[in-house]
């Protein structure tokens, strides 16, 4: 079954529209999914999907916890009228513009000449600013040839542009999810740098795992759908899909009919 639980329009990081991303939906053969943005769920009601899709309102949250950046999905039609989750995202794009204005600070200072309105300029629909507002920046003014690069020598943990991100827990952010009586999922769980985390936050609310994902190997599909297992959580999987030219997947991911099943039934319910 083809499926897309995890994609960004340019509401937040990723360069499409919410209606173009909701028609590369539909033209990729994609007809169950969710537009996940950072820390806004802006894309809602800026959008008409394809007759016959199931859409399912989503968003990204981004979280700090232990040194780790810690990504929670949410999911359900109640965190689009939820006080509590408005104001987390509030409180999350403050912190994020914040965090923004410190890197250009740190770059400035380091000889790189960029400027707030030059990463503003980047995504000015974004409701919600992010290292790759900055990282695009970087490349439109020359100090870096791609996306990749930008991260790797500018905005990654130890470099000049780097600066700890000061958003709410996971514990908060699963936790006020769970009150307005939505779904938190733990996104690409492959890439924390300590997966015991995911034991420690089953008991706060956790509700999934997204196991399938682009950069999971088979080895580490199964060893996420085990541990889902274990502690009794669902599965789910998505693209992350940004931008064509840094995702040439291009959006939706094939996920076995039963493993999401659980999830289909929760989720199209909340």
């Amino acid at each position: 079954m083809k499926v897309d639980f995890h994609s960004h329009s340019y509401e937040s990081d990723g360069s499409l529209s919410p209606q173009e991303l909701a028609d590369f939906m539909h033209a990729s053969g994609v007809e169950t999914y969710s537009i996940s943005d950072h820390d806004t769920l802006s894309a809602y009601g800026a959008f008409q999907p394809a007759p016959g899709a199931r859409v399912l309102p989503g968003i990204e949250i981004n979280t700090s916890y232990r040194g780790n950046e810690v990504h929670v999905l949410g999911y359900g039609s109640a965190l689009l009228s939820d006080a509590g989750v408005g104001t987390m995202l509030a409180h999350n794009r403050a912190e994020r513009r914040k965090r923004a204005e410190r890197m250009v600070d740190q770059l400035r200072r380091g000889g790189y000449g960029i400027t707030l309105a030059d990463v503003e300029g980047e995504g000015p629909n974004a409701k919600a600013l992010g290292r790759p507002h900055v990282g695009k920046a970087l490349i439109r003014a020359g100090f870096a040839p791609d996306i990749e690069s930008a991260f790797r020598n500018f905005l990654r943990r130890g470099k000049l542009g780097y600066v700890p991100s000061t958003h709410v827990t996971p514990h908060e952010a699963i936790e006020t999810i769970g009150a307005a009586g939505g779904i938190a999922v733990l996104a690409h769980p492959g890439r924390l740098e300590d997966t015991a985390i995911i034991d420690e936050l089953a008991p706060h609310g956790l509700r999934g795992l997204e196991a399938f994902y682009p950069r999971h190997d088979a080895d580490e599909v199964r060893f996420f759908r085990e541990k889902a297992a274990e502690l009794g959580l669902m599965v789910t999987g998505g693209a992350d899909f940004h931008d064509i030219r840094y995702h040439t997947q291009g959006v939706g991911i094939d996920v076995p009919h039963e493993a999401i099943a659980p999830f289909l039934e929760a989720a199209f319910a909340a």
